[in-house]
């Protein structure tokens, strides 16, 4: 692997991070604990990891409705983002906006996104105001395979093309929109065909294999951040749960489709092949995961101890009425 020792386990960490994360907003969901809805980002963490190690803080994301994986990579606070999916005052967006909605301008996460694809215009702006500042900034945007055929994504791809814009559209194919297969929604083979007719480079990633997703990050973001203009790329992946927790209509996809795709599993996967090449050993592995789950546990302590908003916050931050 080409990629350094201190990095390689960097990636780990993250990943694991979203994982644990991920586990202890599904389950005290299933308790009852959460309000709102839970759309788990388990089984595509190699992609938000793998992407955002090439960010700088500076750099400006948008996420969309599976958005916690994104929102970790580019560096959130997990106390305030826990806080945030339990309601609580002290969230990022003082306990009203929910799991959609977490954002942070400050390392440049510019919001999570309840509406598929309303991200990718809100990209375009930013990568349009990145090239305006000429500070060699890039804008990224995180979308499903469900997003490529809305119009706003044919929108964005156009212009972001016609203007040379320093963005990385990053589509996370996870095989499905719902429980519709997305070789029925596309006649197309690949979701970089379509990017290809906006003459926007584009590739097709293995998106369980994080030293692919980070080498091919890698080479589209210094493309973007040096004047090459847009690029898209395809990472193949497949989410481990049901659209949303609590979903109110059944999870149709095929039980040995979803069992076969487990046993893809990114972070396994990578664990493994840390292990074989020597960059790991069993008591680091453990103790990387201790750590992780001791700091997923401050957070969930910090959001359960945090008060709930006051009825009065609820006119604050609105803007008409």
């Amino acid at each position: 692997m080409s990629v350094k020792k201190e990095d390689l386990i960097n990636l780990y960490t993250k990943m694991l991070t979203i994982r644990r994360f991920e586990e202890w907003a599904v389950r005290d969901y299933a308790n009852g604990n959460i309000p709102g809805f839970i759309h788990s980002y388990i089984g595509q963490e190699a992609i938000a990891v793998g992407v955002c190690a090439h960010l700088r803080v500076d750099d400006r994301i948008v996420s969309n409705h599976r958005g916690h994986g994104h929102c970790i990579a580019k560096g959130a606070d997990l106390r305030r983002m826990m806080a945030e999916i339990y309601g609580k005052k002290t969230g990022y967006c003082n306990g009203k906006g929910g799991s959609m909605h977490i954002a942070d301008f400050s390392i440049g996460m510019l919001g999570a996104n309840g509406i598929v694809c309303a991200g990718l215009p809100i990209a375009v702006g930013a990568a349009l105001a990145a090239q305006l500042e000429d500070r060699d900034r890039v804008a990224v945007v995180f979308f499903g395979d469900g997003a490529t055929n809305e119009g706003a994504f044919h929108e964005s791809l156009n212009l972001a093309s016609v203007w040379r814009l320093p963005i990385i559209f990053v589509c996370e194919n996870n095989q499905y929109g719902a429980n519709t297969p997305a070789t029925a929604a596309m006649r197309v083979p690949t979701v970089a065909e379509r990017a290809r007719a906006y003459a926007i480079p584009a590739t097709v990633i293995d998106g369980n294999d994080i030293v692919g997703v980070y080498e091919a990050a890698q080479t589209a973001v210094a493309a973007a951040r040096s004047g090459g203009g847009p690029g898209l790329l395809e990472f193949r992946t497949y989410r481990w749960r049901h659209h949303f927790e609590g979903g109110y209509f059944p999870d149709l996809r095929p039980k040995d489709e979803i069992e076969a795709w487990k046993e893809k599993c990114p972070i396994k996967r990578f664990e493994q092949r840390l292990l074989e090449d020597g960059v790991l050993d069993r008591e680091q592995q453990e103790a990387i995961n201790l750590q992780v789950l001791s700091r997923v546990e401050d957070a969930v302590n910090y959001a359960m101890e945090s008060p709930f908003p006051d009825p009065e916050d609820a006119l604050e931050g609105v803007y008409s009425e």
